[in-house]
């Protein structure tokens, strides 16, 4: 960009570092939230540890979309906070910069940041969106494969129950086998093992049991008794269930890019629900991107401490602002969704209010002297503040003078 100073070099590199560290923060909390029950769901339906990771990355991109404003916001928060701390920030402005020209570095990071989130939620959110449903689907009909609880009988297929005394290398090491097997001619196998392990067959719908070191029971109906087998190797076939295929992308909203939500919600034959649904995540996600370009306003706005204080009051009231105002479009998401207000009013109304109060913070901070758009509240907290740290001193002298007297 022509025209880059060394405050502006000094201000980018300062936003960078708490930007990139409370992004990471924020989805590591959202993740660290939802992967306790995904490990209980893949458990329960017998899937892999992989799984789970594979489903945390799928839903990585929701989380970045969410943790983008907010990330932004703080980075640019902090940056300014610690430059009024520092008194950099009156230096710089009684050079002749104003918050105006101060904010050319945050908008570039907010411009870099709403095409970031507008690639993520019309592109890449609905595909990974689509990729965890499937693994979903897979878990539960059985696709992915049973895991092998060891002392349990496990049933693969509609004819062959195993139980494993011992596994080892995630299930690929079987110790202790039994296995029985029935066709439909009469035929039954069972067999005792001392290791096994599973490989894959040129069909895809079968695998390989491999048996090392064993005895095989062999019983059919034309035969006048049980067959005895010992064996060094033997490979059992073992047929996989038959699987249904997953539907294709886009039987939910949240599984479409913009282009398919409009041209949906524009054909003639859609039902109306549906319609409905598309319109209102089509704005849920554009006021997403949108809330972004105010969040320089905002950061600006809570940065400022007052004279000789470090209070820390707008950095919890920015936080708080954004997590509400995402509460406020899921709610309204879920309205426009029933048809009960239209998608535009639902989402940019809130957005106007919200933007307006915004930019008034921002007034009063960058062109009214003295300005402090949270100023009762943070005299109230530092009220209260004093009122606590009395109280804990009193409280600590009365406790001191009883020890004493007895």
């Amino acid at each position: 960009m022509a025209g880059i100073t060394r405050i502006d070099r000094y201000i980018a590199k300062l936003i960078g570092v708490p930007l990139v560290a409370t992004l990471v923060i924020a989805v590591l909390l959202l993740v660290l939230d939802k992967m306790l029950r995904l490990f209980d769901f893949v458990t329960a339906e017998g899937g892999s540890v992989s799984v789970v990771w594979r489903m945390i990355a799928d839903l990585i991109p929701t989380y970045m979309s969410i943790a983008i404003p907010i990330g932004l916001t703080l980075g640019i928060l902090l940056t300014f906070r610690r430059l009024a701390l520092t008194s950099e920030l009156d230096v710089l402005q009684a050079f002749g910069l104003g918050f105006g020209r101060l904010l050319r570095i945050p908008f570039a990071f907010a411009v870099g940041m709403a095409g970031l989130n507008w690639l993520i939620v019309d592109v890449v959110e609905p595909n990974a969106r689509y990729a965890y449903a499937g693994l979903r689907y897979e878990l539960r009909s059985g696709a992915l494969g049973a895991s092998i609880n060891v002392g349990d009988f496990t049933r693969l297929g509609e004819r062959v129950v195993l139980r494993v005394e011992q596994s080892r290398n995630g299930g690929r090491a079987l110790s202790g086998l039994f296995v029985t097997t029935r066709g439909k001619d009469g035929k039954t196998l069972v067999v005792t093992a001392e290791q096994g392990q599973f490989l894959a067959s040129d069909d895809p719908d079968r695998m390989i049991l491999r048996l090392s070191r064993g005895v095989l029971v062999h019983e059919s109906r034309g035969l006048s008794g049980p067959r005895v087998l010992r064996f060094r190797t033997h490979d059992l076939p073992i047929n996989l269930p038959k699987v249904k295929l997953f539907r294709a992308r886009g039987d939910a909203e949240n599984e479409m890019t913009f282009r398919e939500l409009i041209t949906e919600a524009r054909a003639p034959t859609t039902p109306i629900e549906i319609r409905r649904r598309n319109l209102a995540n089509f704005h849920f996600r554009l006021v997403k991107v949108a809330t972004i370009f105010l969040t320089p306003f905002l950061a600006i706005a809570l940065a400022i401490p007052p004279k000789r204080s470090a209070s820390g009051l707008g950095v919890f009231l920015s936080i708080v602002i954004l997590i509400a105002q995402l509460r406020i479009n899921l709610y309204a998401e879920d309205v426009a969704a029933l048809g009960r207000i239209d998608p535009v009013i639902a989402f940019w109304g809130p957005f106007a209010l919200f933007a307006a109060m915004i930019l008034w913070m921002y007034h009063r901070v960058a062109h009214v002297p003295g300005g402090r758009p949270i100023a009762g509240l943070e005299d109230t907290a530092t009220l209260l503040v004093r009122q606590a740290r009395r109280f804990s001193t009193t409280r600590y002298r009365s406790e001191d003078s009883a020890q004493r007297l007895s």
